[in-house]
């Protein structure tokens, strides 16, 4: 039918649109936050848009139930406006008619819900982790770069180079300022590189050491008139590094055939969570008809304003009893379905009452 695809390709087109907006109050959030983060030395500045696109790809399973949340009603709002919703009706074609399409949009939508959901976001989630934790054990002079002043973890040393010659792997005019407990010191090169001494230890691990050549190294304590200085050919800086170890994956980053397989109540409860947003998407489908009506058509702010709420409703609820079966407070097999059988049958309800051009709640102008 012509109305049917021309409401599915509207309604896509919508979500493209909505999509941009989201994604850019999405990127400028956690840009901000990432960013602090480097300053702080804490993720590699190098990777800020590798992990917001790592992080974007998380939340995906859950942006999108909600972008066709509202291109459905934004479509249906444009329709009602222009009187296309009316003339519609007038040919005889009412919201049971409307379900079809609904149902193309889920196989459409659904399909990657499901593909992000059950398989990308938890990679994504895992590829976060790992470099997070990589860089966590990565030693200090591994984030040095050229004119800027590099802090070391613990705020104990500060590292600074002003150039870094690529050809022969070399840093250029190094300054180096260790804090200790007894005295200070402060090292100036002229050059430098890094290297991996494969035999300072017995635990098999190697240490990174900083090079330095032609340089000299003051020691001392700030305030004191006592300080000594020694001149140098050759010295060679340890570079502190946090023990490796493999990183402990969460349940949200674990692999969904991985969770099949686990009995522990909180992995149970993500593989459902997993399966949550696929099943909530066609409920959301659902309320978005129920609160589309010609009746709307001067005020449309109380249907707007009922289908929010509706939604921060099903999808809070959803989350708090996540957590709840993540603190063992809940069954993890039954709960999160108890909610969607609940949302069901008020959507199933709003529909029905909406399809006989009743008010949805008596009593209320919805």
């Amino acid at each position: 039918m012509i109305i049917h695809r021309a409401f599915v390709r509207e309604v896509l087109q919508t979500c493209a649109a909505v999509t941009a907006i989201l994604f850019s109050i999405f990127l400028v959030t956690r840009l901000v936050g990432f960013l602090s983060q480097a300053a702080q030395g804490d993720i590699p500045i190098n990777s800020v848009f590798l992990l917001l696109t790592l992080k974007m790809l998380g939340y995906l399973d859950i942006i999108v139930p909600l972008v066709i949340y509202i291109s459905i009603l934004l479509v249906m709002g444009r329709w009602i406006r222009d009187n296309e919703l009316t003339v519609i009706s007038a040919c005889g074609i009412g919201m049971k008619q409307f379900i079809r399409p609904i149902m193309i949009l889920f196989v459409i939508v659904g399909t990657m819900v499901a593909a992000f959901s059950l398989y990308i976001s938890p990679l994504a989630a895992e590829v976060f982790r790992s470099i997070q934790h990589e860089y966590r054990n990565r030693s200090d002079g591994a984030g040095i770069i050229p004119g800027v002043f590099t802090e070391t973890r613990g705020a104990t040393g500060v590292y600074f180079v002003e150039t870094y010659d690529r050809a022969t792997d070399t840093f250029q005019e190094i300054f180096v300022y260790s804090l200790g407990d007894q005295e200070d010191s402060v090292v100036l090169a002229a050059s430098g590189y890094k290297t991996v001494d494969r035999g300072t230890n017995d635990n098999s691990s190697n240490d990174d050491f900083l090079v330095l050549k032609n340089g000299s190294k003051y020691r001392g304590r700030a305030g004191s008139p006592q300080y000594a200085v020694v001149n140098f050919e050759t010295y060679a800086v340890r570079l502190k590094q946090r023990a490796a170890g493999a990183p402990a994956l969460p349940a949200k980053a674990k692999p969904t055939l991985k969770l099949l397989g686990d009995r522990n109540k909180t992995a149970i409860g993500e593989l459902h969570w997993r399966i949550s947003k696929i099943i909530m998407l066609p409920i959301l489908m659902l309320f978005a008809l129920s609160f589309s009506s010609i009746a709307y058509r001067k005020n449309r702010f109380p249907g707007m304003l009922a289908a929010l709420l509706v939604y921060f409703a099903y999808s809070n609820v959803l989350g708090l009893v996540v957590a709840l079966i993540r603190r063992g407070l809940v069954n993890p097999h039954f709960s999160l379905w108890i909610v969607h059988l609940a949302f069901l049958c008020l959507a199933v309800y709003f529909f029905r009452r909406r399809c006989d051009n009743l008010r949805l709640i008596p009593g209320l102008p919805w």
